[in-house]
């Protein structure tokens, strides 16, 4: 076990109801684990999030950062500009850039559209994909209606804008990258970009949908746990 504490930032829903299995798993290896959870009724950018989880970090004990899919340029921007006690970086199924570049222009758009208008079966099968379960289904829908509808609006918005590559190179501590081998929410190009860009980057491949952290846990898991013992 590392003395370190591991922050994992959540994706697109911001609570820390989708992370408790991973959470769990993966204790062992760390001092503690835990996740910051985003506000569910304030709508907040990718620059509000940056300050909003540096004053949640450890000040005092070393600690890694993962960010998961929506939370990628957060814990990117967060690791270019870092807090001494940052160790060590992990971003799984994530991205620098809008994972959908040609959709940015329709960004403002989000506004106006309806929060859920994707049905639970089409958000499973992107998301999930053949490892969804019904508790893994009842899981992301109780996520999802947590958070006010234009809080989510407002994230959507904030992703389909988003470009922090260009602070890619200044993220010195190691960092692992997570793909999801069969991710159908993210351009296969995303994570070449990350590895392109990181100056200390290890790929890692798992067979999983998109939720990787959800539907893979014990992989992911072991992936995240290697960093405790590498960094002793």
């Amino acid at each position: 076990m590392t003395r370190a504490v591991l922050c994992i930032l959540p994706g697109l829903d911001g609570t820390a109801r989708l992370l408790t299995p991973f959470l769990d798993a993966v204790t062992p290896a760390f001092a503690s684990t835990h996740a910051i959870a985003y506000p569910h009724d304030v709508p907040m950018d990718y620059a509000a999030l940056d300050a909003y989880v540096r004053a949640r970090l450890p000040q005092d004990a070393p600690f890694v950062l993962l960010g998961e899919s929506f939370s990628g340029p957060v814990a990117i921007a967060i690791a270019a500009k870092p807090p001494p006690n940052l160790i060590g970086l992990a971003l799984s199924t994530t991205f620098a850039r809008a994972p959908v570049p040609w959709a940015s222009p329709f960004a403002p758009l989000t506004s106006f559209a309806p929060v859920r208008a994707a049905p639970m079966p089409l958000l499973s099968a992107i998301l999930l994909g053949r490892w969804a379960t019904p508790a893994l289904r009842r899981d992301l829908s109780a996520a999802l209606d947590a958070v006010a509808p234009d809080v989510l609006r407002a994230r959507a918005a904030a992703a389909m804008r988003v470009d922090t590559t260009a602070r890619l190179a200044d993220v010195a501590v190691p960092t692992l990258c997570l793909r999801a081998r069969h991710d159908r929410l993210l351009r296969a190009s995303a994570t070449r970009e990350l590895l392109d860009g990181l100056r200390d980057a290890r790929e890692v491949a798992i067979d999983g949908p998109h939720l990787l952290l959800q539907t893979r846990t014990d992989a992911a898991a072991g992936e995240v746990m290697r960093i405790a013992a590498a960094l002793g």
